[in-house]
């Protein structure tokens, strides 16, 4: 890494961790770097939204074209990181029985069971039928915003809950701070007023989501943090869309 490049070493890592977009390498890297990175990944966000934006609105005149497009770039640019993980909960969850052991058990099997793909296959659709009205109703730009919002509230459930278990979970959780929490949620509800103010559900959807980890596991795992980024995806999306309707 250069001097150029150190002062941005964390967004660096974020981008790294949370994409397949190209870097300069971190040569030094630390295993605490990957938890000091977190304060990035509502920015890292706004790339992923930046990237899904522009080839929706360049085919927006074909809306279902531009959501083909604009998913395809979804998947890929994140590395289906968070889709994985949505299959991988959706599994342990249909086979844990509201027990948190045995959650963590399911959650330990490599192989995606029917649950995790039919989950997979309707969040697919969801996020594809979603951009296909966006598209049709001038949301391009406004799209932006939703990852960025959905990687704010993976942010915030450590802290609004527990770790469910040891891991990228868990060494998030201790390098997130309510400051940072704040700086972004301000930062992001200034953006949406002047935007799109109905994105600022996504402050209630946190709290909701946590309440649900909590009441349902005790707390939220790290595969539960990418499953939490994918839902709050698609209800952002649905309440934007819903905004125009009728």
């Amino acid at each position: 890494m250069t001097a150029l490049t150190r002062p941005f070493r964390g967004l660096i890592l974020a981008v790294q961790f949370l994409t397949r977009i190209p870097t300069p390498q971190v040569r030094d890297f630390h295993e605490d770097d990957i938890g000091r990175s977190a304060f990035w990944f509502p920015a890292v966000g706004l790339i992923v939204g930046l990237a899904v934006a522009v080839p929706v609105e360049l085919l927006s005149d074909r809306p279902q074209l531009a959501a083909l497009a604009g998913l395809v770039i979804w998947v890929w640019v994140t590395g289906a990181l968070h889709i994985d993980g949505l299959g991988d909960v959706a599994d342990a969850l249909g086979a844990s029985h509201r027990d948190p052991a045995r959650y963590a058990a399911a959650l330990k099997d490599p192989h995606m069971g029917a649950f995790g793909v039919v989950t997979v296959v309707i969040q697919l659709i969801v996020k594809f039928v979603l951009l296909s009205e966006a598209a049709s109703q001038d949301l391009t730009w406004v799209l932006v915003l939703v990852p960025a919002w959905a990687r704010w509230i993976s942010l915030a459930l450590p802290r609004l809950t527990t770790s469910l278990q040891a891991g990228l979970g868990e060494r998030f959780g201790g390098q997130i701070t309510w400051p940072t929490i704040t700086v972004w949620v301000v930062g992001l509800s200034v953006a949406s007023v002047l935007t799109e103010p109905v994105l600022l559900v996504a402050i209630p959807v946190a709290g909701l989501i946590a309440l649900y980890w909590h009441r349902r596991l005790g707390g939220v795992s790290g595969d539960g943090l990418g499953a939490s980024t994918e839902v709050s995806e698609s209800v952002l999306l649905i309440a934007l869309v819903a905004t125009t309707l009728g």
